[in-house]
């Protein structure tokens, strides 16, 4: 009896997480069609070229799971009462079968158990599956489990499989779990402006930052756009949220001259010092948009000159330095001895063929990270491979001063990362570790206000069977390396954990549908990372979201994000400050959207159209309309809040210039809030008009390129920066968010 597509479909769907229909921000309803289903499960290597080559495609996949006594991986919580793992006996196992059970701990400790088959339970509609309870008290952390099953007159069966044990809470630090709550500033690192710098922010530019947040401001935190590794190729390849690595951190933002060994070698420092560099520098100081790819230039031969003095001074002897450089490298292991061969092939092909810009384009035996070709390459280049790890040493040691240097002045989290959701397909990571990515899908967004035919975002999702079956080693690397060095984590697109949205190949965005992940292991994860690295967690939660994930973030103890422009009641007014939820991040704006200047000059409707993205005249129009009606609302909104006098005239939803009195009663609005953080960009404390990044544009549109108006020296000498600085802190400690008190002023001579 021949079977149809139509037949398969629906439980295929149902067991690999496959919507069949979804709801977009207008409550339209989707239906999934046939193609975009049979190609999503073609990337999960099943057969579809006939319904019958799918159904023994998925039959042979199944019976290969059944033969399978473990799951590769279990996450369990440590507040479980009856913890326990799932196990598919053979057919051979009768009742005399013995089980064997041992279970290491990560710091090396056994359990050891002999168990009667009887202490099975069965699995309710799975006749081979069984329930097998763990006969010893959990343990948070990362452990392995072994069983052995014996049976009369036949060959043991082995099995193996990761415990992972995590707490349900993520962690908060003191002062928010006693009631408290916080402030930061948020900053575009790159942007950072100063005397001193080569062209970029660094870290000595945050550190001085984040010492006058504390001290001037009484904030708790500095949140940093994702600092990621780049190509940092102008135009395509500098945007934070598309990285060359989400293990690796961009050289960009190193201060050189704080470098040891560039301080010890002399060829480099008499370099830096000469007028044709310094005349350089201080044009690309001058410059009001980053330079990456001339930042970069002369950061990276001043740091080969610097390598070599540690190489031909400090390695060959194994002085202390060279021994904390080898301890650390070894540490980081294979991603780091695969991010730096990459960065060595990268660079050699590139000088021998100019117009090998991608891997995919490499010759093939490249192109394979377990090649005998780049293994030979990676022996022979060893120098230039060993740079590049000596490069994120030196990153690593730069950042852990900075965040110790904010937790010393009494910020309760200090550096707040942020982890972006893509890498480049044409990256290190897609290199590395290619199974790890799904091929034949791209991740995008169902049609919403900002993209009403849907976005392609054009990188691959993650291939979650793989990650699974290698007990989540990769997924944990990512939130371990990105909250390295700091005391909170932003994930941006947090619906991540739950479903992410794919775009078959050939198809266009409206043709996609969602596809779930296994979100409790995931979150589980995090908690129990954040746990152990002290960090706090906030997932970015806007737009389409499914109800069950804000229940799990609020379970897991991770913060919700909440914008000032989204955040509305039923009536379509903006929502109470009081209304607000406490387990949250309230923030004026994001990177992605106006600054509050901005908004009120409508400065992103005209660069949206300034770019081509609004040709429609009567849709342009609209939106100006309809921005007219929204500051109107949030005129009244401030006026009911008592924070404008009643008085204020409505004439300003006409304004496009923002004024004071406006501007402080916004930020009022929002540390008013109970939430538990509240956050400013810093464009939105200095009155800056223009966002960092305009979506769905990359020459048409300066992204990731603007510098903050005040450099770090204006922060100390300018009266506007002072009187900016007042304004935020005397809000602060109205409502009791200021973190950091104010240093004792000195005496008068």
């Amino acid at each position: 009896m021949t079977i149809s597509f139509a037949e398969l479909l629906p439980p295929l769907c149902l067991e690999y997480g496959i919507d069949t229909e979804y709801w977009d921000i207008w409550g339209r309803h989707h239906v999934t069609e046939e193609p975009a289903i049979l190609a999503i499960l073609s990337s999960f290597c099943f057969d579809t070229s006939s319904p019958d080559a799918l159904a023994a495609s998925v039959a042979q996949h199944q019976q290969r799971l059944a033969q399978q006594p473990l799951d590769p991986v279990a996450v369990l919580s440590v507040e479980e009462p009856a913890p326990h793992v799932t196990l598919r006996l053979p057919a051979n196992c009768g009742p005399d079968t013995a089980i064997a059970l041992a279970l290491y701990w990560e710091d090396g400790w056994a359990e050891r158990r002999d168990l009667p088959l009887s202490v099975l339970r069965t699995v309710p509609g799975n006749p081979a599956a069984r329930i097998l309870p763990l006969p010893v008290p959990l343990r948070l952390g990362y452990h392995d489990l072994e069983i052995v099953l014996k049976a009369p007159g036949c060959d043991e069966v082995r099995a193996n499989q990761r415990i992972i044990v995590a707490p349900e809470r993520a962690w908060l630090p003191e002062q928010l779990r006693t009631g408290g709550r916080a402030a930061g500033l948020a900053v575009s690192l790159y942007g950072l402006r100063s005397q001193r710098n080569w062209g970029a922010g660094d870290f000595t530019d945050l550190a001085a930052l984040t010492a006058w947040v504390a001290h001037s401001l009484g904030a708790g935190f500095v949140a940093l756009n994702p600092l990621h590794a780049l190509h940092n190729r102008e135009p395509y390849n500098t945007s934070p949220y598309l990285p060359l690595s989400s293990y690796y951190r961009n050289p960009l933002y190193l201060d050189i001259e704080l470098i040891e060994d560039f301080q010890l070698c002399e060829p480099a420092r008499r370099i830096v010092a000469g007028a044709r560099f310094q005349a350089e520098l201080a044009e690309l100081r001058g410059a009001d948009q980053v330079a990456y790819q001339r930042v970069m230039r002369l950061k990276r031969g001043i740091l080969r000159l610097s390598f070599r003095r540690f190489l031909r001074e400090e390695w060959t002897p194994a002085t202390t330095r060279a021994r904390a450089f080898r301890k650390w490298a070894a540490a980081e292991g294979d991603l780091l001895d695969r991010f730096a061969t990459y960065c060595a092939l990268d660079e050699v092909l590139h000088t021998q063929n100019r117009d090998l810009w991608i891997w995919p384009d490499w010759p093939a035996e490249f192109r394979d990270p377990e090649s005998a070709q780049t293994h030979e390459f990676a022996q022979r280049h060893w120098r230039r491979v060993l740079f590049h790890k000596w490069v994120q040493w030196q990153i690593d040691l730069q950042l852990d001063t900075v965040q110790k240097e904010a937790r010393a002045l009494g910020m309760p989290i200090g550096l707040y990362h942020d982890v972006a959701l893509a890498t480049d397909r044409c990256g290190s990571d897609l290199w590395a570790y290619r199974p790890f990515f799904v091929d034949g899908c791209r991740v995008g967004s169902p049609p919403d206000d900002f993209a009403p035919e849907g976005q392609d975002w054009a990188f691959p999702p993650p291939n979650s069977a793989t990650h699974r079956d290698n007990g989540y080693r990769l997924f944990v690397e990512t939130i371990r390396k990105n909250a390295r060095h700091g005391g909170a984590l932003r994930i941006d697109h947090v619906m991540r954990f739950f479903r992410l949205f794919w775009i078959p190949d050939g198809l266009t965005a409206a043709h996609g549908t969602y596809v779930n992940e296994r979100w409790q292991d995931l979150l589980r994860i995090l908690a129990l990372e954040s746990l152990r690295g002290h960090f706090l967690v906030v997932g970015e939660d806007l737009g389409t979201v499914p109800d069950a994930l804000r229940g799990a973030m609020e379970h897991y103890g991770m913060l919700r994000y909440k914008l000032f422009y989204f955040e509305k009641g039923h009536d379509g007014r903006p929502l109470p400050p009081a209304e607000y939820p406490r387990n949250a991040l309230v923030s004026s704006t994001t990177h992605d959207l106006p600054t509050i200047a901005g908004f009120w000059a409508g400065r992103d409707i005209e660069a949206r159209r300034a770019a081509g993205l609004l040709t429609d005249d009567a849709f342009y129009r609209r939106q100006i309309a309809e921005r007219r009606e929204e500051k109107l609302k949030m005129i009244e909104a401030l006026i009911r809040e008592g924070l404008l006098e009643p008085s204020f005239p409505r004439e300003a939803a006409d304004w496009t210039e923002l004024t004071g009195e406006l501007h402080n009663a916004v930020i009022g609005y929002l540390v008013r809030t109970p939430s538990l953080l509240m956050l400013l960009n810093q464009e939105d404390l200095t009155k800056e008009p223009d966002q960092q990044n305009l979506p769905g544009t990359t020459w048409q549109y300066p992204n990731w390129k603007r510098k903050m108006r005040y450099s770090i020296e204006d922060l100390q000498t300018s009266q506007d920066v002072a009187n900016f600085a007042l304004m935020f802190r005397t809000w602060l400690e109205r409502t009791g968010r200021v973190s950091v008190a104010a240093p004792a002023a000195k005496p008068q001579s």
